[in-house]
């Protein structure tokens, strides 16, 4: 079965034109042009991975991926403009696993798509036992790549999968300060380019995750100028 992917964007020149290069490839596409109809269709028939423009009619890129997060982990891209840096970051915030800038190149789309599908089908390989995973403690942290869950002090943290990558690289070698390059690599792999506020708002994220479930949350550490680091316990 090919994988399928979700294009949500009111612009219907751009989901001719995405389709028709995605379908070449060999995925199978549906298409949304509001967010209202794209909640609808993704609830009850998931995709592989979501790409989603921010402003639409009726329900915009943000409200509709924040609906989305609160039953699905499936991976989202987020189109857009060059003056929605704001958006883009809030974006981040809310889930978003990446993000494009609008005007965009097909072929960067694709392959930050196929980046994302081989980054989700990985953990869920290990979620079935089809890849050997593992346990990796680091004092009250827990990361189970079997199962792809996280939990601090026992209680469990639902992070994306760009989110779970970033804290298992840092909390693999404590204290080890790793750059913002380190960072891209491991969360999207080698060759792909990803811009520096993308980790900083991911790794936001990921410190607001945290300190839902502990107010003293303090293990990520900025260096400024430098990168982040787990600190150790």
């Amino acid at each position: 079965m090919p994988q399928t992917i979700a294009l949500v964007d009111d612009d219907r020149n751009i989901l001719t034109s995405v389709s028709m290069t995605l379908e070449q490839e060999g995925y199978a596409v549906r298409t949304y042009t509001d967010g209202e109809s794209a909640l609808q269709g993704l609830l009850s028939k998931p995709a592989d991975l979501a790409v989603l423009d921010v402003k639409m009619p009726r329900m915009d890129g943000m409200e509709l991926l924040q609906r989305l997060r609160t039953r699905t982990a499936m991976p989202v891209i987020f189109l857009t403009s060059k003056d929605e840096e704001v958006d883009e970051v809030m974006g981040l915030r809310l889930g978003a696993d990446d993000y494009i800038t609008k005007p965009f190149s097909q072929r960067l789309l694709l392959e930050r798509i196929r980046a994302l599908l081989r980054r989700h089908e990985a953990t869920r390989q290990e979620a079935n036992g089809q890849v050997p995973g593992g346990l990796l403690v680091r004092g009250d942290l827990q990361l189970d790549e079997t199962k792809h869950s996280c939990t601090w002090k026992g209680k469990p943290v639902q992070l994306t999968v760009t989110e779970f990558l970033l804290v298992k690289t840092l909390a693999l070698r404590p204290g080890l300060v790793k750059n913002r390059d380190q960072l891209i690599d491991a969360a999207y792999g080698e060759n792909i380019y990803v811009d520096d506020r993308t980790i900083d708002s991911h790794v936001k994220r990921v410190r607001k995750k945290f300190r839902a479930v502990d107010d003293d949350f303090a293990q990520i550490e900025t260096l400024y100028g430098i990168g982040y680091r787990y600190k150790e316990q």
